[in-house]
């Protein structure tokens, strides 16, 4: 027999595994697909976890309970969620931040620019990428042994149980395995079948960017669905931001992210407005945002500001279209301006503005204009204004693998006793549709911790059994 535990995965859930078993005893064999220099999967990209705490800790103000997290991500995920591995997620996330920093990861407070999150989110010190090499740094002193450019195309399994992986001709054994491989966002064809024509006749997944890395091609999640592992999930949900039209195919991180969406409108290549820019906090809101625009006409979308919102959010990494008044603006984005200013004119009459506060749910509202602005209603009519093309950028996909509080993979409802799950190949447990920042971590890292836990305890019982 090879390794006690075998990881396929090299991102926060995967080296969170491995971490575990190790602490726990067993052997640890991890397989990352990416090469050295693009270790670490979405998790490079991360800037922060979301975490349950009762009063203030180090750099999170206030309290946040377990009640008050487990409505956030209820109110999110329109109750498409399992209550009971999320509260479990909700309770490790409040208990994890020791363990890290035992393995080298440092916490600092939001920067000012970071809107509403300093009561809920720890940042990661250096960001997702610190977070990873922390990681594997302390993977190698406890004796895992890490192989890149290993990706895992195929699993030899035999009524539920794991027996052996495959790369290509290799096989690779193990007592255990943890599945940490990722979704398959970065498989554009997988995502074109699974979003289909819409009533125009478009793809709208073609015009899809991919936030994060490459490498998570769902090969083993396709492979695992194919053996009958029970799924969850639809393949059409994911965590999916607007971003920047102009943002790379892939890996363009966090920098990305538009985020003035709140401060203005947001108008289709039609000209119109169609979703309340301003229903809730961004963090809580962000992500469903891609989704929307995902749904309109050519699957693209700008989000006009004026002045006034400069200096009140953080600045995209490339600057915007600028012009001294909103018909030049329109024009500049080749929209039609007769429409645009009749959408512009038509918000501006509605706002209704009270007290402006973008910290707190103000009463700046919208009356009489469809679809309303609930909070944040400014008028549009401070030179120069701005504007920010935006696409879908889905960051993960919610198309998994179903699991229990043990992590453990099922089949036909009968858990695996050796074969474990988790991050973004079982997220779709907790997170059906929607999101709110940093929750993917806290899933990776509870599940991950959980998932080499179990792995290590099933490894020893079984060499036990074995040997007696």
């Amino acid at each position: 027999m090879g390794t006690d535990v075998l990881v396929i995965g090299g991102g926060n859930a995967a080296l969170c595994a491995a971490l575990m078993a190790a602490e726990a005893g067993a052997s640890v064999t991890l397989l990352e697909a990416a090469p050295r220099e693009w270790r670490g999967g979405n998790s490079g990209h991360t800037r922060n976890l979301r975490c349950m705490h009762d009063a203030p800790q180090d750099v999170l103000v206030d309290a946040y309970s377990e009640e008050e997290f487990w409505q956030d991500l209820l109110k999110v995920t329109g109750g498409i969620t399992n209550e009971k591995l999320a509260r479990l997620t909700i309770r490790e996330s409040s208990t994890c931040r020791d363990w890290m920093r035992s393995h080298g990861v440092h916490f600092q407070p939001p920067l000012s620019g970071a809107l509403h999150v300093a009561r809920t989110n720890a940042f990661f010190m250096g960001g997702g990428k610190a977070l990873v090499n922390a990681f594997y740094r302390s993977a190698e002193k406890l004796g895992v042994k890490i192989r890149y450019n290993a990706p895992v195309d195929r699993l030899e399994i035999d009524k539920g149980r794991f027996v052996a992986a495959w790369m290509g001709e290799e096989r690779i054994t193990a007592t255990t395995c943890v599945l940490a491989a990722g979704g398959f966002e970065s498989n554009r064809e997988w995502l074109r079948e699974a979003w289909g024509q819409n009533a125009q006749g478009e793809w709208p997944a073609d015009n899809f960017l991919i936030r994060g890395t490459r490498f998570n091609q769902g090969v083993l999640l396709k492979h695992m669905l194919a053996q009958g592992a029970d799924p969850i999930g639809d393949a059409t949900q994911a965590h999916m931001v607007a971003i920047d039209a102009r943002a790379p195919l892939y890996d363009g991180g966090i920098c990305t992210r538009i985020d003035c969406v709140s401060l203005g409108v947001v108008v289709n290549t039609e000209a119109r407005r169609f979703y309340d820019e301003g229903e809730d906090f961004w963090p809580k809101r962000y992500a469903i945002w891609g989704r929307l625009v995902a749904q309109q006409p050519g699957q693209t979308a700008y989000s006009i500001i004026d002045s006034k919102a400069i200096g009140r959010f953080m600045p995209p990494v490339f600057e915007g279209v600028q012009a001294a008044s909103l018909p030049e603006l329109a024009g500049k984005l080749s929209l039609d301006v007769d429409t645009f200013m009749q959408t512009l004119n038509n918000y501006n009459h509605a706002c209704r503005i009270g007290t402006f506060d973008h910290t707190v749910l103000d009463d700046c509202h919208t009356e009489g204009v469809s679809p309303a602005k609930t909070h944040w209603a400014r008028t549009i009519d401070t030179a120069p204004f701005y504007a920010y093309a935006v696409r879908p950028g889905v960051t993960f996909t919610y198309l998994g693998l179903e699991t229990d509080e043990t992590a453990a993979v099922r089949f036909g409802g009968v858990p695996s006793d050796n074969l474990f799950v988790a991050g973004e190949m079982m997220a779709g447990n907790v997170l059906g549709k929607g999101y709110t920042a940093g929750v993917g971590m806290s899933i990776g890292t509870a599940f991950g911790r959980i998932a080499g836990t179990q792995a290590a305890l099933a490894a020893r019982a079984m060499q036990t059994g074995a040997a007696a």
